[in-house]
C-alpha cells in the first residue's frame, strides 16, 4: 500500500540506495513547495520522463543550485497557487512548464515564466510530452543550428522523445529530414512522422546514405564519441552540427579539416543549467512560434507508455531498455 502525506504535505519520489530503478526510485512523503515572488504552484497531473533523469538517478547529473531535488524536469496540471508577481496566471489554470526539478511529485513550484498554457485539444498527459522536447529541439535546432525552409536536417535517435519532436517540427517549418533509427521498426515510425529518408542504422551505412543524399545542414548531435566525426563528414558546407548529450562518450576524434574546408560549426548547449531569464526568453519563443503549431496539428506529443507516480521505477526502466517511441509519462 502507498503512503499517504498528510495534507500540508505531497507525495513524491525520491531517489534512494541503489542504482536500479526498482531500488532507486521509491514513494515518499516530501514538504509541499510554497510558491515565492514569480512563481506558481502546479497540481502535477503528468511528469515527463527524460534521459536527464536516469542520469540523475545514477547519480551523475544534479540540479542545478537552489533547484529541487526531486526528480523531474516537465509538468502538466493546474495552477494551484500563486506567489507575489505571479504575472498572467490564476487559479485553476492549465498549465505545462519547464523546470530544472521537482516534477515527479503532486505538487511543483516553477517560475511563472516557465509555463505554457496547455494547448486546446491536448489533455495533462499528452501536454507533459512538450517542454523539455519542444524547448531542447527550438533552441537547439532552429536558434543555434538555424535550421531554414529547404535545408536538410540530419537526426539520429529519430524515434526518441526529442527525435519525434524534432522531426515533426523540421517538416512543419519548411525543412527536409533525414532521420537514422536503429530497426526496420523504429525507422518505419520515423517515416510515418515525416521523415523523408528514414535509414535502419542496424542495416545500411548511415554515412554513405546520408552522403548518397546530398548531405545535410544541421546536425542534432544526442550520441557523441566517434559519431561527432562521422556527422562532420556528411555535412554540407557551412553545415552545423549541435551537440546535445554523448552517451556514446564524452571523447572522440575529429579532423579538423573537415572542419576548415566545409566551414563547419560544431557547437553544443545544455538547457537545464540556463539562467531563468534565458529560459522565460526561450518560453516565449515557443509559444509564439510552436504553440501554433500543435494547436493546428502540425506537431502532435507522440506517446510510448504511461506508468502512474509509484511506478517511476518502471518507467526509468522502459526508457533504459531503448525500446520506446516517443514519450514515457508518469501520471499523479
Amino acid at each position: 500500500m502507498n503512503p499517504q502525506a498528510p495534507a500540508s504535505d505531497m507525495m513524491a519520489i525520491q531517489v534512494e540506495g541503489g542504482k536500479g530503478p526498482a531500488e532507486a526510485l521509491r514513494l515518499a512523503v516530501r514538504t509541499r513547495p510554497e510558491p515565492g515572488p514569480g512563481e506558481i504552484l502546479i497540481r502535477v497531473l503528468a511528469a515527463g520522463v527524460n534521459r536527464a533523469d536516469l542520469m540523475q538517478r545514477r547519480g551523475h547529473y544534479p540540479p542545478p543550485p537552489g533547484a529541487s531535488d526531486i526528480i523531474g524536469m516537465e509538468v502538466a496540471g493546474e495552477v494551484a497557487a500563486l506567489g507575489p508577481g505571479a504575472g498572467r496566471w490564476r487559479l485553476g489554470d492549465k498549465v505545462t512548464a519547464l523546470m530544472a526539478g521537482g516534477g515527479y511529485a503532486e505538487y511543483a513550484a516553477v517560475d511563472a515564466r516557465h509555463a505554457l498554457p496547455v494547448p486546446a485539444g491536448l489533455d495533462f498527459v499528452q501536454a507533459a510530452c512538450l517542454p523539455e522536447t519542444v524547448f531542447t529541439v527550438w533552441s537547439n535546432v532552429f536558434e543555434i543550428g538555424a535550421l531554414q525552409p529547404g535545408e536538410t536536417l540530419l537526426l539520429h535517435g529519430a524515434t526518441s522523445g526529442i527525435g519525434v519532436t524534432a522531426i515533426q517540427l523540421a517538416k512543419a517549418l519548411g525543412a527536409k529530414v533525414i532521420a537514422s533509427s536503429r530497426g526496420a521498426e523504429k525507422a518505419a515510425r520515423a517515416e510515418a512522422l515525416g521523415a523523408d529518408l528514414s535509414i535502419d542504422s542496424t542495416t545500411q551505412d548511415w554515412v554513405q546514405a546520408v552522403k548518397d543524399a546530398g548531405g545535410a545542414d544541421v546536425a542534432l548531435e544526442m550520441v557523441g564519441g566517434d559519431q561527432v566525426a562521422k556527422d562532420l563528414s556528411v555535412m554540407k558546407p557551412l553545415g552545423r552540427v549541435v551537440m546535445i548529450a554523448f552517451p556514446a562518450g564524452a571523447k572522440g576524434e575529429i579532423d579538423f579539416n573537415t572542419i576548415l574546408r566545409r566551414r563547419l560549426t560544431l557547437t553544443g548547449s545544455t538547457l537545464r543549467a540556463r539562467d531563468a531569464d534565458e529560459k522565460a526568453r526561450l518560453a516565449a519563443q515557443v509559444e509564439a512560434h510552436v504553440w501554433p503549431l500543435v494547436a493546428s496539428g502540425a506537431l502532435r506529443p507522440v506517446i510510448d507508455a504511461v506508468f502512474p507516480l509509484a511506478e517511476a521505477g518502471q518507467a526509468h526502466a522502459r526508457l533504459e531498455a531503448g525500446d520506446h517511441v516517443g514519450k514515457v509519462i508518469l501520471t499523479v
